[in-house]
């Protein structure tokens, strides 16, 4: 992909270090997302709650310190209060009703979404509040080295860190046999439900932040910024070569993942053609990313 484009649009500035700072921007948000996840995948659940959680916690910073001037460390707390908040209630509804998290996390989603909403309009009147960050929060949540927002530093320390963890520790350990086998690793001691839940809180958080980031940013919140992370963190993770089933996958393969993502959708920019040709690209991606893993799951067993 990154060739093609190189080629294609190398000329039109793809490969300038405004371009490159730009797909590795839309890369390192959809990674932050992607991260926790993809750890969640690999446990054998999903969140589709990610994408709503985003613009909740922007509306909710910008509410907090763009309507009401309070201080930025108050709005970021709130926001992820209320992650934490969300993340226990789609861990705890999945592992005590055994329901699909498929459905539970949908369910969020749109609760998540109609919530903030009905809240932001009765305490504002809008659904989209400028905030303009002060202090370390403008380090933290905006700072811009040479075209290169900050988002690819926390990134990387984040995918670095949930690496370590997956591959390094018990709770790793815990992660892939939660996947492989969720009554397997509960005989042999797994605290399977914690797992989940633990990751199900994880994975609000990282919206929650990527939903600062993005407020911070743009100097503005609004209920809707998060839209295109509904399923763009499950892409990313499947591209990276999560499977679908749980019990494998990588968080470097879900980083090349959100970086495929982020040169096809700058890619498709830098080229002047039709946005919407950015989906396409992306699922014909997704496609070929799921049948390679199913073939290969399918040798192994054969092996």
């Amino acid at each position: 992909m990154f060739l093609f484009f190189a080629i294609a649009a190398g000329s039109s500035g793809f490969l300038s270090v405004l371009g490159t700072a730009y797909w590795l921007d839309t890369a390192s948000e959809l990674g932050i997302v992607a991260i926790p996840v993809g750890m969640l995948m690999i446990a054998g659940e999903f969140d589709l709650s990610v994408g709503a959680m985003v613009g909740a916690a922007s509306m909710i910073v910008a509410i907090c310190t763009g309507y009401y001037g309070l201080s930025p460390l108050v709005g970021v707390g709130v926001a992820f209060a209320i992650a934490i908040l969300v993340g226990f209630m789609n861990g705890m509804i999945v592992v005590k009703t055994k329901l699909p998290s498929f459905i539970v996390t949908l369910s969020t989603m749109f609760m998540t979404t109609g919530a903030i909403l009905g809240v932001s309009i009765a305490l504002t009147g809008s659904s989209s509040i400028s905030a303009v960050p002060t202090g370390l929060a403008s380090f933290i949540f905006a700072y811009k080295w040479n075209e290169f927002h900050i988002s690819l530093l926390h990134w990387v320390i984040l995918a670095s860190l949930a690496t370590w963890v997956l591959q390094s520790t018990r709770f790793g350990n815990w992660i892939y046999a939660t996947g492989g086998n969720v009554d397997t690793a509960r005989l042999a001691g797994v605290p399977t439900n914690r797992v989940k839940i633990i990751l199900f809180v994880l994975s609000a958080m990282g919206a929650a932040f990527v939903g600062v980031l993005q407020t911070y940013t743009f100097q503005n919140g609004s209920v809707t910024l998060g839209a295109q992370y509904v399923f763009s963190g499950i892409a990313a993770c499947v591209i990276g070569g999560v499977l679908l089933t749980g019990g494998y996958g990588s968080l470097v393969g879900t980083a090349f993942g959100a970086m495929t993502y982020g040169i096809v959708s700058m890619g498709v920019f830098f080229l002047g053609w039709n946005a919407d040709l950015t989906e396409l690209f992306i699922g014909a991606l997704l496609l070929m990313a799921v049948m390679t893993n199913n073939r290969l799951r399918r040798f192994a067993m054969g092996r």
